[in-house]
């Protein structure tokens, strides 16, 4: 990885000096958390292998590059990044979710980032939406990772079709897919087309994120709730509007009347537009 990633900037950096372009002067890296931004080491991020747990990414970056680092959870780097560039702009309060592999989350508040004790504020994808709910990566239960997350939307399939229940078309999508794994698109596929259960798994998916998105409202009062990721990329309102409904259904009435909850706006690149406020922010 680190190889890979140090063989593309250093094409990268001499491609932008041949064209008269300056030297760069610090390197930028988003990753998966929970890190430790002052070491640059990740700690144990769930949806990475446990091989990756406590490497130290930013120096091994930093070292091969000859550059100093800044290093942060790829969720802080892009509410960083939709703030100054994106759909937060000019916002001071805002929180960035991301609905993808895995469900994280970034605070701004009166215009900083909100880092909490040892940097670690932020991991919404833990907020708890079952109490009675299945076990999420991290080891607890009903988490919103587990319920609405690519990777909790795929192990509720696989687990559900480990019994005998009647779920005929994605018994035949996992078949098709076999010995590759079901994804979650497998799993909105099969809703599609009319399969209870994959209906059910992508119903409830949508449900819980509306209820954390009202905890989110609650909690934070921002401005905006900025929602990023493949999931909310392909599924656009039908993941927002049913949280749009439930925080004006739920939420305290100043959180919703002063809230909006909108889809990011810089798309994939958001990690590597975010990379500059990080690194004016930490170098």
């Amino acid at each position: 990885m680190v190889e890979a990633a140090t063989r593309q900037l250093d094409e990268t950096r001499v491609a932008h000096r041949a064209t008269g372009g300056e030297p760069p002067v610090a390197l930028g890296i988003s990753a998966p958390g929970p890190l430790d931004p002052v070491s640059g080491r990740l700690i144990d991020p769930p949806n990475l292998h446990h091989s990756l747990h406590g490497f130290a990414l930013g120096p091994a970056l930093g070292d091969a590059l000859g550059l100093p680092w800044s290093l942060d959870r790829d969720t802080n780097v892009a509410v960083l990044a939709e703030s100054g560039f994106g759909a937060g702009t000019g916002f001071p309060d805002l929180v960035y979710v991301t609905v993808s592999t895995g469900i994280g989350g970034g605070i701004i508040t009166s215009g900083r980032l909100l880092t909490g004790g040892q940097r670690a504020a932020g991991e919404v994808g833990h907020i708890s939406v079952d109490m009675d709910g299945p076990i999420c990566g991290c080891g607890a239960r009903g988490h919103l990772e587990r319920l609405s997350s690519g990777t909790g939307i795929a192990r509720s399939a696989r687990e559900a079709l480990a019994t005998d229940v009647h779920a005929p078309v994605l018994r035949a999508i996992a078949a098709r897919e076999a010995p590759r794994p079901l994804e979650a698109v497998h799993v909105d596929e099969a809703a599609s087309a009319g399969d209870a259960v994959a209906m059910d798994i992508i119903a409830r998916a949508i449900r819980a994120f509306a209820a954390a998105i009202v905890s989110i409202a609650n909690l934070f009062a921002p401005d905006r709730i900025i929602v990023g990721g493949g999931i909310a990329i392909a599924w656009g309102d039908r993941l927002l509007q049913p949280a749009r409904d439930a925080v004006e259904a739920h939420a305290f009435r100043v959180q919703a009347a002063r809230v909006r909850i909108v889809p990011a706006a810089l798309g994939d690149d958001v990690g590597l537009i975010g990379a500059l406020p990080l690194v004016e922010f930490r170098v």
